[in-house]
């Protein structure tokens, strides 16, 4: 039985994150697969609220409703069959590599560490990109409803941040219990929505037509698409099959997550991606199947689920707003999956050594929280960039998620052939298939989306993987600087000790009496004077309290501290010839945390330059001021007597020492 404490921290923190969760209690966070479809799957089913309407979006625009309405419904099933294709590829990955990574894991193992590293950098920057996307069109959503909140919508999408971030800091379980209700809500009510809309079409034939048949685009979307008004070519036919691919963002979510179910993990995985593709695919296509029925003319001021919500149930009606107010929740938690699986990636790659390793590190509830941290701080220096507007962030979305899709399924090409399993040939069929469709995709999306936008993404990818690369070789380095071999003990190491002090007060006694503990081959005590004057004052008290440690004054007509005292160590090391050289600083430790701003600056600066000298150890000694009730602590053991004994050898040196800002 441990008896290790309870890590303490501040009330604030408690109440926002709650109580540490020890280690051993791992597997009693884990989440069912209920769960696990409301956390990993929010991305890809919110992608059902506006995926259909970016189709339309593009078929509108080059060929009027005639287009959008003889090509929406077999662009919507080309998309669930690749939907199919990479779904299955997936599975098959969840069941390969049971200890998560998706993509990332898959190109290591199969395409070698560059592949996986764009993987890896490709998902991560996607994720980057689904909170700040997923969160300004949730905040969208209310200013749309609210219009008097349109001038807060950077205010409230980095609220909706915050909410986001300290949800995911309270761990899985906790979080995903909150955020699954909205989940399960939006999808009831996209089946009440795609139910009723069959229905008033198949039964009484009473199912609303919008928009003629002929109807030409507006003059907006008539802008954005005038180079290719007429006919729908080849190209315009791929574009619009991309625009609905995007539908798939966040199906490889759950393969990134596995260890987040309970056991058998794999199975449990493997079955919610099921469930997962199963909505996604119903709701998509369900939702194209009505709208090219009902044609609503795509506007850049609502959305067509919104514009078919309004004619099928009423515009004030009460399941009209519960429909909004889901996509709205929806649209908001879609960035929920990314707050689960960036950790994730991230602590893998770090594993690995291609990211810092304090991404590896679990928080006091056993998520892995500089993750969490870190994609909060970015999503929110996106929405503060780019105004939280969804229009300028939209084109830097999915070109990173379907590189991704396409290394995945390619690794898994190459893991079938290596190892040539019963019904090899199929599967690698199907992941072959997979991957050039997904390729095909993110290219159209980069050609489609380069000049507004998606150059960045194409950039970015690269720096990122540099910056891998970069972090990978500086692990080795240093590894290989620490590296050993077997060796007979070495002999004691001689040293010498300079104690910095800037006057006679208990801080400068209790490192003085420290440094005499340890022993060293020399000792020396060194102060700095800004004038004759000072000098003379710290001479005067060195000797008033008959202080046997010898004191040498160094003169900074500058006040120079730090420069002063480099440059007096320089001359030691050279008459001493120790192998290391330790300089001691008293340390003042104030009750609170402001106060501490008001000393110890000097020996800060110091520091940082001496923590950059070879050979030299730096030693703080810590004088607190205050005890736990905030009284004064005094230090009977601190006082000048006990100072007053034999050097272990006085230094025969011309030179000084430094404040303790005391």
């Amino acid at each position: 039985m441990s008896h290790e404490p309870r890590p303490r921290g501040g009330s604030l923190k408690r109440i926002l994150v709650g109580k540490p969760i020890a280690s051993d209690e791992a597997d009693h966070q884990r989440i069912s697969k209920v769960v696990g479809l409301a956390v990993f799957s929010s991305d890809a089913i919110s992608s059902t609220a506006y995926a259909s309407g970016e189709v339309m979006l593009v078929l509108v625009g080059v060929g009027g409703m005639a287009a959008a309405t003889s090509s929406l419904v077999p662009i919507a099933m080309l998309v669930v069959v690749l939907l199919a294709l990479v779904a299955n590829s997936y599975r098959e990955t969840i069941h390969a590599y049971p200890d998560g990574g998706g993509s990332y894991i898959v190109s290591r193992e199969n395409l070698g560490v560059v592949p996986s590293l764009v993987a890896g950098a490709s998902l991560l920057i996607d994720y980057v990109l689904t909170v700040a996307v997923s969160v300004a069109a949730g905040t969208l959503a209310i200013t749309s409803a609210f219009p008097e909140l349109r001038d807060y919508r950077v205010p409230l999408a980095l609220a909706f941040v915050a909410i986001l971030t300290v949800g995911n800091l309270r761990g899985v379980k906790e979080s995903g219990r909150v955020f699954a209700v909205p989940t399960y809500v939006y999808i009831a009510m996209m089946a009440v929505f795609v139910g009723y809309g069959m229905y008033r079409h198949f039964g009484p034939g009473t199912l609303p037509v919008l928009t003629p048949k002929g109807a030409k685009p507006t003059p907006e979307i008539e802008h954005h698409f005038g180079p290719y008004i007429g006919s729908v070519s080849a190209f315009i036919f791929a574009r619009a099959f991309a625009s609905g691919a995007v539908a798939l963002s966040g199906v490889e979510a759950i393969s990134n997550g596995i260890p987040a179910f309970r056991k058998p993990t794999s199975r449990n995985a493997a079955i919610t991606l099921g469930w997962m593709a199963a909505v996604l695919a119903s709701g998509f296509f369900g939702i194209s199947f009505v709208a090219s029925r009902m044609r609503p003319m795509p506007s850049e001021a609502e959305s067509v689920i919104s514009i078919m919500g309004r004619a099928l149930f009423g515009s004030g009606s009460v399941p009209y707003y519960l429909l909004q107010f889901s996509t709205f929740a929806i649209l908001i938690l879609a960035a929920n999956t990314a707050f689960a699986d960036f950790p994730r990636l991230a602590a893998i790659i770090a594993r690995d050594g291609f990211l810092p390793r304090q991404f590896a590190n679990r928080g006091d509830r056993l998520v892995f929280s500089n993750g969490v941290l870190i994609l909060a701080g970015l999503a929110a220096v996106l929405l503060v960039g780019f105004d939280a507007d969804v229009t300028l962030l939209i084109p830097l979305y999915a070109v990173g998620v379907f590189t991704g899709f396409t290394l995945s399924q390619t690794g898994m090409v190459r893991h079938h052939m290596k190892l040539r399993q019963r019904g090899w040939q199929l599967s690698l069929i199907a992941s072959g298939l997979g991957a050039l469709a997904t390729l095909v995709v993110a290219l159209v999306v980069i050609i489609s989306k380069f000049t507004i936008g998606a150059w960045v993404i194409v950039v970015a990818i690269p720096i990122v993987v540099s910056v891998f690369l970069a972090i990978a070789k500086h692990y080795r380095g240093v590894a290989s600087h620490l590296r050993v071999e077997p060796a007979p003990e070495a002999p004691p190491i001689r040293h010498g000790m300079v104690v910095l002090v800037g006057g006679v007060n208990r801080s400068a006694l209790m490192a003085l009496r420290y440094a005499r503990s340890v022993g060293p081959d020399d000792l020396v005590a060194v102060t700095v004077a800004i004038d004759d004057d000072h000098a003379e004052r710290i001479r005067a008290d060195w000797d008033r309290f008959g202080l046997s440690i010898p004191l040498e004054v160094l003169a900074s007509p500058y006040r120079d501290l730090t420069g002063v005292v480099l440059a007096y160590l320089d001359e030691l090391e050279q008459r001493w010839h120790h192998e290391y050289l330790s300089v001691v600083i008293p340390q003042m430790v104030t009750e609170h945390w402001w106060q501490g701003a008001l000393h110890n600056q000097s020996a800060t600066a110091l520091r940082l330059k001496l923590l950059a000298r070879r050979d030299t150890v730096l030693v703080s000694v810590p004088y607190h001021v205050y005890d736990d009730a905030g009284r004064a602590r005094p230090r009977s053991g601190a006082t000048a007597a006990e100072t007053h004994v034999e050097a272990p050898r006085p230094a025969s040196t011309s030179a000084g020492t430094a404040r303790d800002d005391s």
